[in-house]
């Protein structure tokens, strides 16, 4: 895949040799030298201050880390690193919108001004024409809303926004194109989702995202955090920063997102990997809701493919892996995922420089990680 810029508690033991592990002279596994020579380039080709990276297989965790999760102690990054998953957070979102589907509450085809009347008017966008597929598969042609704010400043981060005026932002621009005519990446579409998730339910979308997907899996280090008395990390966690005028800035204890349906959970490499796998798996949606996540238009800015809530890609190993990938001052995630094994990758600062270096890093990263033994 390429990564833009714009995816019960187990026991953690190495996983056999060629799943990411290589035995020793003893015969005792280690941690693959390919997997951690790949990730310390990516941390310089980044120049990020640090990595983890979570490979999971078989119900078991290897875990490797380059670099530092603080500048001023110089500490590595805990095993359960919580991060700020960032746009993971719309395959959540997603998933419990097709959970709304299976269960005969929301239809996929519908216009979504069925379910938000009046909401989307505009240039940006007409609710009656603009369906609720459109939103999850960023086809609905509604722009950006983030194009119109500024994050590259402390100052900027802090800076609080309400849903409402960050849906106007994005519809209050001309259309990109008409829905269903094209694809165009727009955080304004899943703001739309998770007010449609609300209005269908009548309950906040973190709980429904909590009661549907993050309680029955387990995933005990993820959360949605209550912006704004919630902004803090819970639990371990690596110092998160910022690129601003030419110096490194600690913005660790900023939430850049604001509790918003775009972006806004907090998680781990172990349960992202475990809430992919499940997905994929048919443990989140039935299948025939799984089988529309997964059908596809292409991405014409690389060569993924755009399903519902999920980039789908092929390993140089001619894997299929699907996922997300989340980019938010401070953290970075990428990663792939099968039914049966997952990667996440986590930065602590977005690269400084995007391009195909870093990108084909990544990729690299999760072709190693997700061929067979």
């Amino acid at each position: 895949m390429k990564w833009r810029l714009a995816v019960a508690a187990i026991l953690v033991l190495a996983v056999p040799a060629g799943i990411g592990a290589c035995a020793d002279g003893g015969g005792v596994p280690t941690p693959s030298t390919r997997l951690q020579a790949l990730l310390d380039r990516l941390v310089r080709d980044a120049g990020a201050p640090g990595a983890q990276l979570v490979l999971t297989r078989d119900g078991h965790d290897v875990r490797l880390t380059s670099g530092v999760a603080d500048t001023t102690t110089g500490a590595a990054f805990p095993d359960a690193a919580r991060v700020r998953i960032a746009s993971n957070t719309k395959s959540f979102v997603a998933s419990v919108v097709l959970q709304l589907v299976a269960e005969n509450r929301v239809e996929l085809d519908a216009p979504v001004a069925r379910y938000l009347p009046g909401v989307v008017t505009g240039p940006g966008g007409d609710g009656e024409r603009v369906t609720v597929r459109n939103l999850l598969q960023h086809t609905s042609g509604i722009p950006d809303y983030l194009s119109r704010i500024d994050l590259d400043s402390v100052e900027a981060l802090t800076q609080s926004h309400s849903i409402g005026d960050l849906i106007r932002l994005g519809l209050d621009q001309p259309a990109a194109f008409s829905p269903g005519s094209g694809f165009e990446y727009s955080n304004t579409n899943y703001l739309l989702a998770g007010q449609l998730i609300e209005r269908v339910t009548g309950v906040p979308v973190d709980v429904e995202v909590a009661q549907r997907i993050i309680g029955p899996l387990g995933l005990h280090d993820t959360y949605w955090p209550r912006y704004p008395i919630d902004s803090v990390i819970r639990g371990p966690h690596p110092r998160a920063y910022l690129e601003a005028d030419g110096r490194r800035v600690d913005i660790t204890d900023i939430d850049p997102n604001g509790g918003l349906p775009d972006g806004a959970m907090v998680s781990t490499g172990h349960d992202l990997n475990q809430f992919f796998i499940a997905l994929l798996s048919g443990t989140v949606v039935p299948p025939t809701q799984l089988a529309e996540m997964r059908r596809t238009v292409p991405d014409p800015y690389s060569s993924d493919r755009v399903g519902l809530g999920l980039f789908g890609g092929t390993t140089a190993s001619g894997i299929e892996t699907w996922g997300h990938g989340g980019s938010i001052p401070g953290f970075y995630t990428a990663g792939g995922a099968t039914r049966d094994r997952a990667v996440t990758i986590i930065l602590n600062q977005v690269p400084t420089e995007s391009g195909p270096g870093i990108d084909d890093v990544i990729d690299a990263l999760v072709d190693e990680a997700t061929r067979p033994s």
